[in-house]
């Protein structure tokens, strides 16, 4: 068998039914093998960053490997971003590049970069495949690598002479899968002392524990317990967040109005957190309140986490545990503490969800976007200032429907994000929210997308400036300088694509554009102007009092 196609039938093997990519010369042999396939449905993008995001996405929301494709030197540095992505954000992708021949000289050194150490400290497993008989082995160590907790990225180097040799009595391994162990009794005791020891324990939601089981396990352990709960921006969606019991979104990692109950707990149950995304609290030496790690994992200790105990194994199965050694003592917490503090975030959340000035205030496209989006909808959400607004405000009432990175936290990933989720979920309505700096750096997959035929909303939130930054600039006292920038218009940018644009001009209109693009065919992109302007004066100013008078 050829090579190329013994790499394709293991991917068959794996269970692969889309690669994403932009290939080079030195990927036809391969890209041949691709389309003799007739299990794997090979996606063209405009950018190999739309292809890496794709597949990442992918990973994200199947628990599968996403597969993106490349061809060497500028193809394959263009793969360091989404390798990034999918690293931090634990998402199991599988990233391939070509390479020239290894066994003779092509053209010299042209376009040829060492890709398999740059790949070193962006994956969890990095390989050139010298030889054609190891290509089942390899293959089946990637995907098992990148799959298994915490998951990644990894990468397979497949130079151009290696696809063309011919294997002998080529075999390909079995997929054994394996089941994660599982807390032992004496841990499980442990945390249930330090509970038995609390007065105001909280439970704490990150994207660990963004597995079907573990959604259902927390749900019920919530339910039995009466413990509320908070969670990351990563975190949003594993529980419904219209139980009454839930507090808000962790979206600042200290002094937002939800941290006088993070600070007034004495016990936080923090299940699938870990430090690379954006901390939802910081802990201090001699704190008097406790933090239980609940993970697949050892917590990895920083000056800002330091958790007194570490309950390590398949967390559904630790919820449970907890969940029945816990339901006899649901009414002896202090409850209407955290009952007084989820009324005031939620009155200070609300203020302005309903001010229709134009430009649109971020608190009062979120309003909309929720009201008018069905229950299961699935926005997906570029990374900009709206981010913030967005997890603080928009209530996800199902697992995965707010899409968000905030480990790498990237610009230009939304776009290409939201295309996987349509195409993984043709029956539920999708809108892609972005900022107009993020938006244009992978502006080109619109091509892609209209290509696909998919039908997909695209909101811009357009200030003319990286907001977030001015943001930034404004809190730290500096003048503002060096972020602000022209867009194109973006309606006949859209309709260049074969898309349809809108150009609101008032909160009335917004609405009407956004209903009849979510009930359309197509591509429709929205080009909304927003106002910031009251960014500075909530979010630093009127919180950050707030927090001062509460720690007096």
């Amino acid at each position: 068998m050829k090579a190329s196609d013994l790499f394709i039938k293991a991917l068959e093997n794996e269970g692969v039914e889309y690669i994403f990519g932009l290939p080079g010369e030195e990927n036809i042999d391969f890209l041949e093998s691709v389309r003799k396939s007739k299990k794997i449905k090979f996606i063209l993008t405009r950018h190999e960053q739309g292809a890496g995001f794709m597949a990442a996405t992918y990973g994200r929301l199947t628990g599968k490997s996403g597969v993106c494709l490349s061809t060497l030197g500028p193809g394959a540095t263009n793969l360091v971003t989404p390798a990034a992505y999918a690293q931090l954000g634990a998402m199991p992708l599988v990233l391939i590049t070509g390479q020239k021949p290894i066994k003779k000289s092509k053209q010299g050194k042209f376009q040829i970069l060492d890709i398999v150490e740059m790949m070193q400290p962006l994956t969890k497993f990095t390989k050139q495949i010298t030889h054609s008989a190891n290509i089942p082995a390899m293959i089946r160590e990637a995907f098992r690598l990148s799959q298994q907790e915490r998951p990644g990225a990894v990468h397979i180097e497949f130079p151009e002479d290696i696809a063309r040799e011919e294997v002998e009595s080529p075999s390909l391994f079995d997929v054994v899968d394996y089941k994660i162990p599982y807390a032992g009794d004496v841990t499980i005791g442990q945390a249930v002392d330090l509970f038995k020891n609390a007065q105001r324990p909280l439970l704490l939601i990150g994207a660990g524990a963004n597995r079907k089981r573990a959604s259902i396990a927390l749900t019920a352990f919530v339910d039995a317990t009466g413990i509320p709960f908070f969670n990351t921006q990563m975190g949003k969606g594993i529980i419904d967040e219209r139980h009454p019991l839930y507090l808000g979104t962790a979206a600042l990692s200290d002094d937002d109005f939800l941290h006088e109950a993070i600070d007034g707990s004495d016990l936080i149950l923090n299940v699938g957190h870990d430090t690379i995304e954006k901390p939802p609290f910081f802990m201090h030496p001699g704190d008097r309140r406790k933090v239980i790690h609940l993970n697949f994992f050892p917590a990895e200790i920083d000056q800002v986490y330091f958790p007194q105990l570490n309950v390590i194994g398949d967390i559904a199965y630790s919820v449970r545990q907890l969940t029945a050694a816990l339901k006899p003592l649901a009414k002896s917490w202090d409850s209407g503490f955290f009952k007084r503090i989820k009324e005031n975030v939620s009155k200070h959340l609300s203020k302005y969800e309903n001010d229709n000035r134009f430009p649109v205030l971020p608190q009062r496209i979120v309003k909309i976007v929720r009201d008018i989006l069905p229950d299961d909808g699935i926005i997906t959400l570029d990374n900009g200032m709206y981010k913030i607004w967005f997890s603080r405000n928009y209530p996800a009432y199902v697992q995965n429907s707010l899409i968000l990175d905030n480990a790498l936290a990237t610009m230009g990933a939304g776009l290409p994000s939201a295309m996987m989720v349509k195409e993984l979920n043709p029956d539920k309505k999708v809108i892609s929210i972005n900022g107009d700096g993020g938006f244009m750096m992978n502006s080109q997959e619109i091509e892609t997308a209209t290509r696909l035929n998919l039908d997909l909303v695209i909101l811009i939130l357009n200030d003319d400036a990286y907001g977030m930054i001015e943001w930034k600039q404004k809190d730290d006292g500096f003048l503002r300088f060096g972020l602000n920038y022209t867009n194109p218009d973006f309606v006949k940018y859209a309709e260049s694509f074969g898309a349809r644009g809108y150009r609101p001009s008032s909160v009335q209109e917004f609405k009407e554009n956004l209903e009849l693009a979510l009930t359309s065919k197509g591509i429709h992109l929205i080009d909304l102007a927003i106002d910031y302007s009251l960014n500075h004066e909530i979010l630093n100013v009127l919180i950050k009092e707030y927090s001062k008078n509460i720690k007096k």
